[in-house]
Parts: structure tokens; C-alpha cells; sequence
């Protein structure tokens, strides 16, 4: 049950090497992204976490935003032990309580796999897929 888990908003709640190995070597989307780099993307975001009963961290959210016009919800992953007790919902529920006590009222996020989650919290296939551009470097 959930209420076995708490979230934070709190940076002190981020253990940064279990976020670094989480993404590094589970993820499919920061696989082999370096600790340095996922430092810095910690260091310039807004950091969410669940941690379990024990204090230990079972989860991780991050949103890069201005915090007035956009956010882009990323870097969202739940520890694979804890996964199927709510930990993703209280995440989301979480990090989306945070960002409307801004002005922000467009979130972004990509995924491959949570559709369904996301989609519990009014996320929904863009309406113009085709006004979005990327340009990725090698």
C-alpha cells in the first residue's frame, strides 16, 4: 500500500548514486549516461522522490522547467522491487502537486511503456504532433 511510502520534494531525499545507477543501467531512455552528467541534470531541475518507511529512496522524478510557461517531466523511474504498490502513482500524483502551485500550464514527458499511468493524470497524445521538432548531436 502507498501508505507505506512517502514523497518529497526535499533535494537532502535524492540519493544520487542510486539515481545514477537506476538510469544508467536500467533505463532504457540514460543508459550509460555518465554520474557526472546526471549530477548536473539533478543540479538544474526540480527533484522529486519516494522513499520507503526505512527512509530509502524507491523512486525518481525530475522536471526541468521555468517554472512560469513549461515543464518537461523526465527521468521518471520506480525501483523494480517496489513497483506494483502505488510508488508510481504517488510519484506522478506528487510531482504534478508541485508544478501547479506554479503558472506552468503545459507538461511534457515521452514515454515508450506508461501511457496508462500517465494518462490517469490528464497526459494525452499531443494534439499537433507535428509542431514538435527535435534535433539530437551524436
Amino acid at each position: 500500500m502507498t501508505s507505506a511510502y512517502r514523497f518529497s520534494s526535499d533535494l537532502a531525499d535524492i540519493d544520487r548514486a542510486r539515481v545514477h545507477a537506476w538510469l544508467s543501467e536500467q533505463s532504457y531512455w540514460a543508459a550509460g549516461r555518465a554520474r557526472e552528467m546526471q549530477d548536473a541534470a539533478i543540479d538544474g531541475s526540480r527533484n522529486y522522490a519516494v522513499l520507503d518507511g526505512s527512509g530509502r529512496q524507491v523512486a525518481y522524478a525530475r522536471v526541468v522547467t521555468d517554472a512560469v510557461t513549461f515543464a518537461w517531466l523526465c527521468d521518471v523511474f520506480v525501483d523494480p522491487a517496489a513497483r506494483g504498490n502505488g510508488v508510481g502513482k504517488l510519484l506522478v500524483e506528487g510531482v504534478i502537486s508541485d508544478i501547479e502551485q506554479t503558472t506552468v500550464r503545459r507538461i511534457v514527458l515521452a514515454t515508450a511503456d506508461a501511457h496508462g499511468l500517465y494518462a490517469q493524470y490528464g497526459f494525452a497524445p499531443s494534439e499537433d504532433p507535428n509542431r514538435y521538432m527535435i534535433r539530437l548531436r551524436d
